[in-house]
């Protein structure tokens, strides 16, 4: 339950803060939060990451469908005593579904973060999108964690084989 809860605080969070920036400003403004790095700009995009896939809504609604699914299926049956891999796959499940609203609803995903990095201008991106890829960063390091207790298993911490 406790991974739903996070996927549910995420959708709202994201919803809030997308409602915000639709209400309150035009489309291509932008308010500096810290000059030459971070900067709230309102945004829209049809596609997926950095605007590839414009339009494709119907393989959106497909794609997000099957990886909602999937991601329940592993929350019901792998994430029980895993507090990693449950937070990992609550953050994905929100941003799944927060983008996911956005192209039901708007046909189009409400983009506000934009930042750059070293004056790169890094594609603008939303919190759906931002716990997307950090629930990805900490299932791959729920994987690195398995792999390693499996070698330890299988190799012992000292490096040596057991049978």
């Amino acid at each position: 339950m406790f991974y739903y809860i996070i996927a549910f605080l995420v959708i709202l969070l994201d919803q809030v803060t997308k409602w915000l920036v639709v209400k309150n400003m035009r489309l291509g403004e932008s308010i500096t939060v810290i000059e030459d790095f971070l900067y709230i700009t309102s945004h829209r995009n049809r596609g997926a990451a950095w605007g590839i896939l414009q339009g494709q809504m119907w393989f959106f609604y497909v794609i997000t469908v099957i990886v909602i699914i999937g991601i329940i299926y592993y929350i019901q049956k792998h994430a029980r005593g895993k507090m990693l891999l449950g937070l990992s796959l609550g953050l994905m499940l929100g941003g799944a579904i927060g983008n996911f609203i956005d192209r039901v609803i708007r046909k189009e995903v409400v983009d506000f973060v934009n930042t750059f990095i070293f004056s790169y201008d890094f594609p603008v991106f939303n919190i759906a999108d931002s716990a997307l890829v950090v629930g990805v960063g900490l299932l791959m390091l729920q994987m690195l964690r398995e792999e390693r207790e499996a070698k330890e298993k299988t190799y012992g911490e000292d490096g040596t084989h057991h049978s």
